[in-house]
């Protein structure tokens, strides 16, 4: 399979059903991007996402009795090409699209909402999407840039014994929508916790940053912060441990938090945290269904040397919560071959507790999910993971725990108001 050009995945083939002699399948597409500078972080996930649908073709016969056709389109992390991908692959019969970018996802807000097709920005994208009254078509649960933000925040409070005044915290960020995304948050939080906040912007595609490393070195800020992807994680955590800055006080996002970030610095990256939003290797019963499905019968995505890793996890979770809505919506509307209204319906009743997590073989691998017409952005919650480079493993450190409602709420509601009334928008009525 050649993975360097625009590239569709069949997973499963069309299949007839009933007695009428018509063919369905569920399709979901995968903007995937196995080439370029983010490639090394772009394949685990796709690899995850993909292999999960495998198993729930070759175990179960799909979802619904209605078998998964997944479509991969190769985006490269560009902007321009994931909406190139979104254009040839809609009309496809596409449930819902997962764009792995941020910048991606800005572009296909208004587009997927006119065209009746859910998005789901899974931890990432514009965070006021949260507001379901304001985004009808657009999802980011479990969690949002500000959430993960604001739970960091109160990780490095608790690390100071409850109090930061007169702090001086620093972020590393990618500068494109994705990395300036909490800034107005972590900006919020400043006045309220009396830190202060020092903003060191990183270009494409990161591996440029002397001088940022150097102005940390200089000033010596309590805590650094990341919000970082591809080989920007990497340089950044080499660089913090080339001025042997204290590990334990760089502290990145979610998408900052992979074995491809922490491996390349060896020794120098133990101790390094970054915030999560699911569990952290593979001792979860799943693993034992990918083995002798997927794996062990030569149809894995990948090699199989991803599996149990950050992003691995991750794509795998993205699949999980696909499929889950897709169920939900079977459900709610009574037919298996459902459309993509039918999936935004799905989604947004999606309730995901931790007895039917374990029936999935992922017992504790996440908070329970609750979405709602109001509430695209789900719990919310994060814990802290934590590098240990002896062992060459994550670990949570710390419980999920939520963020901070009043300063998070306060912005959702103030960004979702303003892009309604610029896009002239009547919020549906979520009461």
């Amino acid at each position: 399979m050649n993975k360097t050009k625009f590239v569709t995945v069949v997973i499963a083939m069309m299949m007839t059903v009933g007695t009428g002699g018509v063919s369905a399948d569920l399709v979901f597409p995968s903007l995937s991007y196995r080439t370029g500078p983010y490639a090394p972080n772009g394949i685990p996930f796709a690899d995850g996402y993909a292999d999960y649908f495998t198993l729930l073709n070759e175990r179960d016969g799909g979802i619904g009795g209605v078998p998964i056709r997944l479509l991969e389109c190769e985006t490269g992390y560009n902007t321009e090409k994931g909406v190139e991908c979104y254009e040839s692959t809609k009309g496809e019969g596409s449930l819902v699209y997962q764009p792995l970018s941020t910048g991606i996802t800005y572009q296909l807000i208004p587009k997927a909402t006119a065209d009746g097709i859910p998005v789901h920005s899974m931890g990432y994208g514009r965070t006021s999407a949260a507001n379901g009254a304001v985004f009808s078509h657009i999802f980011n649960y479990p969690g949002t840039y500000w959430d993960a933000a604001s739970i960091i925040i109160k990780h490095v409070a608790d690390q100071e014994g409850g109090s930061l005044e007169g702090k001086s915290i620093a972020l590393v960020y990618h500068n494109s929508a994705y990395g300036k995304e909490p800034i107005r948050t972590l900006e919020e939080l400043s006045k309220k916790h009396g830190y202060s906040l020092t903003l060191l912007a990183v270009d494409h595609p990161g591996q440029e940053q002397k001088s940022q490393w150097l102005r940390i070195r200089q000033e010596r800020p309590d805590y650094v912060l990341m919000w970082g992807w591809g080989v920007m994680n990497q340089v950044a955590i080499q660089e913090a441990a080339n001025i042997r800055y204290p590990m334990d006080h760089f502290i990145g996002v979610w998408w900052s938090a992979s074995e491809n970030d922490v491996l390349p610095a060896g020794e120098g990256a133990h101790g390094y945290k970054a915030i999560a939003f699911h569990g952290v290797g593979s001792d979860f019963a799943i693993y034992d269904d990918l083995k002798k499905h997927v794996v062990d019968t030569g149809k894995a995505a990948g090699d199989g040397s991803y599996l149990g890793t950050v992003l691995y996890n991750r794509g795998m979770y993205a699949a999980v919560l696909a499929s889950e809505a897709a169920r939900k919506a079977q459900e709610i509307h009574g037919v298996s071959d459902i459309n993509p209204e039918q999936m935004r319906d799905g989604m947004e009743a999606l309730q995901l507790d931790q007895e039917r997590m374990a029936a999935l073989g992922l017992e504790n691998f996440g908070p329970e999910i609750s979405v709602s017409c109001a509430n695209h952005g789900g719990p919310g919650l994060g814990a802290i993971q934590q590098w240990d480079a002896s062992a060459q493993s994550w670990s949570l450190i710390t419980g999920f725990t939520g963020a901070d409602r009043d300063v998070v709420d306060a912005l959702i509601a103030e960004d979702s108001a303003a892009f309604a009334a610029e896009n002239n928008i009547t919020a549906r009525d979520c009461g």
